[in-house]
């Protein structure tokens, strides 16, 4: 019996002394074939897609706990509604202008309705009996064109939802939505393809890896220009310049929906890696799956500490921005190599948000949720230090910056001011105080509460 032990513990390590000794000579080769490597990054798009599109339900998570409860069901509706919208866009416009036939150093893509699967992958699927010349024509894509299209789609909902939050209690639903399909099918897909599309700032050698200016800064911005377009919610600003807090109502879902945020971004800076058919695509994945969370967790614990230093207690809401701060920072960079230092650029995140949030506040800049401070300046921030600890340069980096922030800041405005001066884009004062969800829904989210216990 022991002999049949050791002589099966033998086998069983036979292959791997083969392996070892093949590395040392020279003659094994840990590649994957054509095929595979296409079914795998595939794979990585889909799966890394769906996490993304799970960001959906944590920025409505989000979103209703840090209103009132009289304006939850709009948060809802709108989350929901923009997600649907900005598919729509995207499929019939936007991902064309963004990534296909955009000129080398170029300004943007083709105007040409609906992405489809490619005539190869078409043709793979109507054979009764495919070609080895018709599997190569498709895997030599490297990954199927719809994978691509999914993947991409999902990151244009998460710029629209940071515009969700900021204009949250006063916007009126249909405007709002108009102004996510100019967004969703022209003002992100035109800056985006300046650098994930081949265009003008890549060819200078701008960086950003899954988008802390591209898809952050740009929801962003255009939720800055919406916020001063228009206006405060009543009663935030006194005429004192005293800034009377408005709570949210529920901060367990708060919590969760930044729970729920933190989770898909993994998918979110995991799937831009784009690729996983091989190890060093592999090990890069692992590196950016690590900073990303380093990043998020140093954001947290930097804003508890400045919000104990400032105001002598630590601020929950401060905490949730840290976190989503710290990830919208790493997510320029997060392959980065050195953990530590995405520690520190999450860190600076956190503090930042800290100090902007208030700063906004002191400029009558209502913004709800503080997705300004987490999504433009962490963005800004995050841009910053792929020059400063990365491969790129910080002129570089400044450039695409600011170039990126005067079109989405020129672009949103004229969106605004045309919704403002034709529909109108806010609700009046009466719907305002009884709630947006009566007034744009018809019904309340929280019904057996009644409305008596509103505040405000």
């Amino acid at each position: 019996m022991l002999v049949f032990t050791n002589l099966k513990r033998a086998l069983l390590a036979l292959p791997v002394t083969v392996l070892a000794l093949g590395f040392m000579s020279g003659e094994v080769r840990a590649e994957v074939s054509g095929e595979t490597a296409y079914v795998l990054n595939t794979f990585s798009f889909l799966v890394h897609g769906f996490l993304v599109m799970f960001m959906a339900a944590g920025f409505a998570m989000l979103e209703s706990g840090l209103v009132r409860s009289k304006n939850t069901a709009t948060i809802c509706l709108k989350n929901i509604a923009l997600y649907s919208i900005a598919g729509i866009m995207f499929y019939l416009v936007g991902y064309n202008l963004m990534y296909v036939n955009v000129p080398e150093g170029g300004f943007m893509g083709a105007f040409e309705l609906f992405y489809n699967p490619g005539e190869a992958e078409l043709a793979l699927l109507a054979a009764e009996e495919a070609t080895v010349e018709q599997v190569k024509a498709v895997t030599d894509a490297g990954y199927s064109v719809a994978s691509d299209w999914f993947f991409q789609m999902v990151f244009v909902a998460t710029a629209a939802s940071i515009v969700s939050g900021t204009v949250a209690e006063r916007i009126k639903v249909w405007p709002f939505l108009i102004f996510v399909v100019v967004l969703s099918a022209i003002i992100y897909p035109i800056q985006a393809s300046w650098v994930w599309g081949g265009g003008w700032l890549d060819a200078m050698g701008f960086s950003d890896f899954a988008g802390s200016t591209l898809v952050h800064s740009v929801g962003g911005w255009c939720a800055l220009t919406g916020a001063i377009i228009l206006g405060a919610r009543t009663g935030k600003y006194g005429p004192d310049g005293r800034v009377n807090p408005i709570p949210g109502a529920n901060m367990p879902l708060a919590t969760l929906g930044t729970f729920i945020l933190w989770f898909g971004w993994f998918g979110f800076n995991g799937g831009s890696q784009l690729a996983l058919g091989s190890a060093a695509d592999a090990t890069m994945m692992s590196i950016v799956y690590v900073n990303t969370n380093i990043a998020a967790a140093g954001g947290v614990v930097a804003a508890m500490v400045l919000t104990q230093i400032l105001y002598k207690k630590v601020d929950l809401s401060m905490a949730l921005n840290g976190a989503l701060a710290g990830l919208v920072a790493i997510t320029a960079g997060p392959d980065l190599t050195n953990h530590f230092t995405s520690l520190i650029i999450g860190a600076v995140g956190g503090l930042l948000v800290v100090i902007f949030v208030p700063f906004l506040d002191k400029l009558k800049i209502d913004d709800v949720v503080g997705a300004i401070s987490v999504h433009l300046v962490a963005g800004v921030w995050g841009t910053l230090c792929v020059g400063i600890f990365g491969s790129g340069t910080v002129v570089t980096q400044v450039i695409g910056i600011a170039a990126i922030g005067a079109f989405a800041i020129v672009a949103s405005s004229i969106v605004w001011l045309i919704l403002k001066a034709t529909v109108g884009i806010r609700i009046n004062e009466e719907d305002e105080a009884n709630g947006s969800d009566m007034a744009e829904c018809g019904m309340e989210a929280y019904p057996e509460f009644g409305r008596g216990s509103q505040t405000f």
